[in-house]
């Protein structure tokens, strides 16, 4: 090429727009995508402890010890309140156990957090709502499909999942 063409080539600036939006493009959609996949996940989190918190009323007011519910009752009222947000709730895991008193309140993630494919639950239901004047321990997980899977996301299960958590301690009414 002659000397004239190349400095000609080098003012030319027409594709200086298309080149710095294919370098920028792929960090922006990142980024975009990344904020959409945390802000799901936050308000999942929220509707969960929602859900927990309302249906943990039944226990709260002895309604669910006069008509007898199972874990499985539980659940499924927790269900119908999460707005469809969920899918199947078969990934959800319910604990609720009477403890001594508030300061005994602990927890145990049931749930081996180095599984490498599936990642089942380590431990049983436990559904032990409690009498009048008790104090209980409600705790639910939900193994939460993710949209995106990004290496180094909060609470990522091995699996691809995310692993969501509520709980609520109260004092049954006197009923």
């Amino acid at each position: 090429m002659s000397r004239w063409r190349l400095k000609s080539l080098a003012r030319d600036t027409r594709g200086a727009t298309v080149i710095e939006f294919a370098l920028l493009a792929p960090i922006f959609f990142a980024i975009l995508t990344a904020i959409l996949q945390t802000s799901v996940q936050y308000f999942a989190a929220q509707v969960l402890e929602s859900g927990v918190y309302d249906a943990s009323r039944t226990i709260r007011v002895g309604q669910a010890q006069r008509d007898g519910w199972t874990a499985a009752d539980y659940k499924e009222n927790v269900c119908s309140r999460l707005y469809g947000l969920f899918g199947d709730c078969a990934d959800m895991h319910v604990n609720v156990r009477t403890i001594n008193d508030f300061q005994s309140a602990d927890y145990s993630v049931p749930l081996d957090l180095n599984c490498v494919e599936d990642c089942d639950w380590t431990e049983d239901e436990v559904w032990t709502p409690g009498g009048s004047s008790g104090v209980v321990l409600v705790q639910v997980y939900y193994r939460y499909p993710a949209i995106l899977q990004f290496p180094y996301a909060p609470n990522k299960l091995p699996d691809g999942r995310i692993l969501l958590s509520a709980a609520t301690v109260f004092r049954n009414e006197p009923f």
